[in-house]
């Protein structure tokens, strides 16, 4: 094989441990030099924060200063985990350990389990919903399908503070911590939880703590045995950790101090799980000697995303704002935020849709842009206008990638192909890397074309596509690989979790998005009782939520997009007011903690440009009822409302819609969606005007395909002149109406809307 080209997903491996160091600046190079002694990062975002400590973890392997075995890197996500481990990896430091808290934890305990307590280790418990949801009973407590999820975190929060359940009331009491539920109560449920999980022999996952940490204290010989194995522990992400994590990293260490640790106070978003920023913040408290580095130059975000990160951390206050790092932006300048006030929320999802429409017809890649938003709710409203705007989207939180059926099927046959060699009658007439990958996957399910439909099947595809432009990539970093090299590629990534872009638009929570970055952002939502949220009542809670916002900003490249709607509903009371947050940053807004207001950018309204019909409360057809559920206000009924289908004609029009998008070569849903399609059958409006009425029929869709869907209203039939107006009609769309979906489409949806 050749010597490997220069590729973003495949660079060269260093040729010596100097060269490990290449690229790095100043600070970057601090850290992956100070290989002795205790070492605390404080990195603020995009500052290369997890470039530096893989290049630490590289140049001390490549040195031999670690022995790869030696070393474990923990940080709290199997995403995290893998992506630091495909780095190392391409560095040349293969062989360390990267792992997440419990993973590295379940590990030790699976092995020592034996020699500590006997027998084999319980089963481990996937879901305490259940679990918790009969305790609740037994105590003839009833909880809601939302009181139960919060009870259960409250449990979780607990065990990681090291709270038994007779002692949960006092520390919440202490902790000025407010339950979901009377404290007693949750302690009762708590108890018997923890009774039913020793009945039935299950542990739960803080339990792999516990009991990891319980095994290292009361057993010194297999705690000798660990530090033996481990000499040296990098943490990720260390304003995250909790006392409990805490503890068994200090068991872990034993008396020495070879530990480096970063992370970024202004970052910690997750307290109620029983994160603290404290053991960051005391760090060089404990460790008097400590080498601490300070990261802030910003490699993501132009000079104008930074001055609002900036500024919104200006204002914070308490502890962790006393030790916030100043960002200073490496990049050239970019477009300033855009600030957009929408009347209600489906034309605040209508709007950003439209935005990214023209993002992505500009040139910006769909994997490239995120919505962001507090709460996992919001999502479903930007769902149904993307997929109105012909946008592909994908949910954060998805299965795995190399765990889906078809990828899975996928390695099989790549590797069976690649055994065969040129006894493989699929590779006779294919020579490059692509073409036989091309070829191989062609045989299960793979078209050069993506399928004119969303759902399962248009999942599949994307997936094996992913696949394609990986080979792709690799072909051409190194040109002479072979099948059986893009395999082992595949297994190596696999291993690490390392998996390649699948193309769409991100929609996740603030939460979910950490860690994360595109090149750009809309943040969604943003208003007084959203963010922050309602139950942030405390000045800590208050600041938490600043410091989510903050993550949120600072996950944007180039493009920043911030937008909040003054009603819930169309024709509601405009009553709502935008995030106090943005008080002094957006133009025109009063100044926040007496700072004089700096925000650069505008404050548009929504819809700016285009004349838009005023909305008026949508209500349900059936029994009055005002409607504020976008699938509900879609229906224009109740879901659990009679209905009035006419079933014979909902077929035709599926029919119809079938037809359709296989002439103009897009996904079913971008002619009507399911549920617009229920509501004409439902409605059977005789005219344009009654038409025009039903949700997600716009003046664009009406004039396109508005003759046809009455006409099948009415009884007729579609015949051969409808099908030639309409080919001279599509030759000429009218650009200027509005309400409809773009005449182009390349990609569809990854997880579609209602059917």
């Amino acid at each position: 094989m050749t010597a490997a080209t220069s590729s973003p997903l495949f660079p060269s491996v260093p040729d010596s441990p100097d060269a490990v160091l290449d690229g790095l600046d100043p600070e970057q190079r601090e850290v992956a030099t100070a290989l002795h002694g205790p070492v605390c990062v404080l990195a603020g975002a995009g500052t290369g924060k997890t470039r530096a400590i893989t290049h630490r973890i590289a140049y001390g392997v490549r040195a031999g200063v670690f022995p790869p075995a030696s070393v474990l890197a923990v940080t709290f996500t199997n995403r995290a985990a893998g992506e630091m481990r495909g780095r190392l990896r391409q560095l040349g430091a293969g062989g360390v350990q990267a792992r997440t808290f419990h993973s590295a934890a379940l590990r030790q305990l699976q092995y020592f389990w034996p020699k500590a307590v006997g027998g084999e280790l319980p089963r481990l418990l996937e879901r305490k919903v259940q679990l918790v949801a009969e305790a609740a009973a037994r105590c003839r407590i009833r909880l809601d399908r939302n009181e139960l999820r919060d009870v259960t975190s409250e449990i979780e929060w607990a065990k990681v503070t090291q709270t038994v359940p007779e002692d949960y009331p006092a520390a919440v009491a202490k902790s000025a911590r407010e339950a979901p539920r009377d404290a007693v109560e949750i302690s009762r449920i708590y108890g018997l939880y923890e009774q039913l999980k020793r009945e039935r022999a299950v542990i739960d996952f803080e339990d792999v703590l516990l009991l990891t940490v319980g095994i290292l204290e009361e057993r010194p010989d297999i705690a000798d045995t660990v530090r033996q194995q481990y000499q040296h522990f990098v943490v990720d992400e260390y304003q995250d950790v909790s006392p409990l994590q805490q503890r068994l990293l200090e068991l872990w260490l034993g008396e020495r101090d070879t530990i480096c640790v970063v992370g970024d106070a202004s970052q910690t978003i997750y307290s109620f799980t029983g994160a603290t920023p404290d053991h960051l913040l005391n760090f060089r408290a404990r460790h008097p000697h400590a080498t601490v580095v300070k990261l802030v130059r910003d490699y993501r975000s132009t000079p104008q995303v930074v001055h609002l990160a900036n500024g919104l951390l200006a204002q914070a206050r308490g502890r962790a704002a006393e030790h916030r790092l100043e960002l200073v932006s490496q990049r050239e300048p970019g477009p300033e935020p855009v600030y957009t006030e929408f009347p209600d929320e489906p034309a605040e999802a209508e709007g950003v849709a439209r935005r990214i429409r023209e993002l992505i017809d500009s040139g910006v890649p769909a994997s490239e842009i995120a919505v962001l938003y507090r709460v996992n709710a919001q999502s479903e409203i930007y769902e149904q206008a993307l997929a109105d705007a012909a946008v592909p989207y994908q949910l954060r939180g998805a299965e795995r990638f190399f765990e889906r059926p078809e990828v899975r099927e996928a390695g099989l046959a790549l590797r069976g192909a690649a055994r065969a060699g040129g006894n493989d009658t699929l590779l006779a007439d294919v020579v490059d890397l692509p073409s036989q990958v091309r070829a191989v996957l062609g045989g299960t399910g793979w078209t050069p074309e993506p399928p004119a439909g969303s759902g399962a099947v248009r999942d599949r595809w994307e997936s094996l596509a992913a696949l394609v432009r990986l080979a792709e990539e690799f072909a051409r970093a190194r040109p002479q690989a072979t099948l059986a090299d893009f395999v082992a590629e595949l297994d190596e990534r696999a291993n690490a979790q390392h998996a390649p872009t699948v193309e769409g638009v991100t929609l996740a929570s603030l939460h979910a998005a950490k860690g994360l970055e595109w090149d750009a952002v809309f943040l969604v939502g943003l208003t007084d009782g959203t963010v922050p949220i309602t139950y942030a009542r405390t000045d800590e809670q208050i600041e938490e939520e600043r410091r989510l916002l903050y993550v949120g900003v600072t996950r944007a490249r180039r493009h920043l997009s911030l937008s909040w709607a003054l009603s819930r509903s169309p024709g509601g009371r405009g009553g709502r007011r935008p995030s106090r947050f943005l008080d002094g940053l957006r133009p025109g807004s009063p100044a926040a903690g007496g700072r004089a207001g700096g925000g650069a950018g505008g404050v548009e309204r929504g819809g700016a440009g285009r004349t838009r019909r005023r909305r008026g409360p949508v209500r349900c057809r059936v029994c009055g009822r005002t409607l504020t559920d976008p699938g509900e206000m879609k229906l224009m009924r109740c879901e659990d409302c009679p209905s009035d289908l006419d079933e014979e004609l909902y077929e035709r029009l599926r029919e119809w819609r079938s037809v359709r998008a296989r002439e103009l070569g897009q996904p079913a849903y971008c002619v009507f969606t399911d549920k617009t399609l229920m509501a004409i059958a439902e409605t059977l409006p005789d005219n344009e005007a009654e038409l025009a009425r039903i949700p997600g029929v716009g003046g664009r869709k009406l004039q396109r395909f508005g003759a046809e869907v009455l006409a099948l209203c009415a009884g007729e039939e579609i015949g051969e002149d409808a099908a030639d107006q309409r080919e001279q009609g599509d030759e000429e769309p009218n650009e200027q109406a509005d309400g409809g979906a773009p005449e182009t489409v390349t990609e569809a949806v990854t997880n579609p809307p209602e059917k």
